[in-house]
């Protein structure tokens, strides 16, 4: 049972840092029906962003992980300007193949820039550890668990109670009688990509503090792993994208302490071939139908 409550604690700290990833897949799909497979790269940028700002410039955690937020979320807003905005009407499959070769474009051109090898992140946070019962807790799980939850927060106040959260609320429902009812469209889309690159950039920088290694690869895989939770909570719930992240977190620490550590990216797929399966919609997303 210790070991148990254990990897459950472990996997809530992985099981964060994927759903703050897949909050930025799931809000992008809910506006405009894309899967921004750049976004993995994004969160990528923000650890890297977050390195250069804490060893050049000497500053602490919370100005890097703002420092990271502003330039993520300002990438996301080029990305979307330049790449997907001429493509917003074009087929589904020519914004997909666009969002695989943006992918490409930031992987490879941040290793030119910082180059292929690991870079060691630096202590940002203290690493304590103490114990709830028989269970140890480090202080840096508690600070991605926290900064999750004030985000996950945030972003739904900002949904629900904010102007600009009502814009996307209307768009997503229908983009073409938001824009009679004289919503700027590209305004709120664009917003939209800031928001979630934004949330993206603070999981680039809880990654590097919580495995101490980033590389310009590191974006691939659990960016993967995000839109998996993302569709498992049903993409377009920013609830279902928050349990998503922490079920696939769990789910992952489990295999690799009852299991093996090769099967941790094998039973996350199987989860996405079971949802697809069982309940394509994912757990709090809706079951469209679509009209032919």
């Amino acid at each position: 049972m210790t070991q148990f409550l254990q990897q459950i604690v472990n996997g809530m700290s992985l099981g964060s840092i994927y759903a703050l990833i897949a909050l930025g897949y799931t809000m992008v799909y809910g506006i405009i029906k894309l899967i921004n497979f750049a976004h993995g790269d994004i969160y990528m940028l923000g650890s890297f962003v977050a390195y250069i700002v804490t060893t050049k410039l000497g500053v602490g955690f919370f100005p890097a992980m703002i420092g990271s937020m502003v330039f993520c979320g300002i990438m996301g807003v080029l990305i979307e300007r330049v790449a997907y905005k001429p493509l917003r009407h074009a087929t589904r499959i020519s914004a997909l193949i666009t969002a695989m070769g943006v992918s490409y474009i930031l992987e490879y051109t941040t290793q030119l820039v910082m180059g292929s090898e690991k870079k060691t992140y630096p202590v940002l946070l203290n690493n304590s550890t103490f114990q709830i019962g028989s269970v140890k807790v480090s202080t840096q799980q508690i600070y991605i668990l926290v900064i999750t939850i004030v985000m996950m927060i945030v972003l739904q106040y900002i949904i629900r109670h904010t102007k600009m959260g009502r814009a996307m609320r209307a768009v997503s429902v229908d983009e073409n009688a938001a824009k009679l009812m004289g919503i700027n469209v590209d305004t709120v889309i664009s917003f939209t990509f800031l928001l979630g690159s934004a949330l993206a950039g603070v999981a680039g920088i809880l990654v590097g503090v919580y495995y101490n290694s980033i590389n310009p690869l590191m974006g691939m895989t659990p960016g993967l792993k995000a839109f998996i939770a993302a569709v498992f909570g049903g993409i377009g719930s920013v609830p279902g994208a928050m349990i998503g992240g922490l079920f696939i977190g769990i789910a992952e620490t489990m295999v690799i302490a009852y299991g093996s550590s090769l099967y941790k990216d094998a039973i996350v797929y199987v989860i996405l071939i079971l949802i697809l399966i069982i309940k394509p919609e994912g757990l709090l997303g809706k079951n469209e139908r679509e009209k032919v």
